[in-house]
């Protein structure tokens, strides 16, 4: 399965957070209207159904990431 780039992943989850609580506080067509558009995108981008799944594979690969930028050398490939 293909996976988005870890920066796509975290604006994707920053958008969704923000957008979740602007929803919760204004409750507009606009903003339930924002938050579907980037649910669904988060959703297909993790290959998941649900925003609750999505976010605990964002969170996943972006853990990841940080984790093989801190050490590179624990994620290279072995010598053949």
């Amino acid at each position: 399965m293909l996976m988005a780039h870890p920066a796509i992943l975290r604006n994707l989850v920053e958008q969704y957070r923000t957008l979740r609580a602007l929803h919760a506080e204004k409750g507009t067509a606009e903003s339930r209207r924002r938050l579907e558009d980037v649910t669904y995108t988060l959703c297909v981008s993790t290959g998941t159904r649900t925003p609750e799944e999505a976010l605990v594979v964002a969170d996943r690969r972006l853990a990841q990431e940080r984790a093989e930028a801190a050490d590179p050398a624990a994620t290279a490939e072995p010598a053949a």
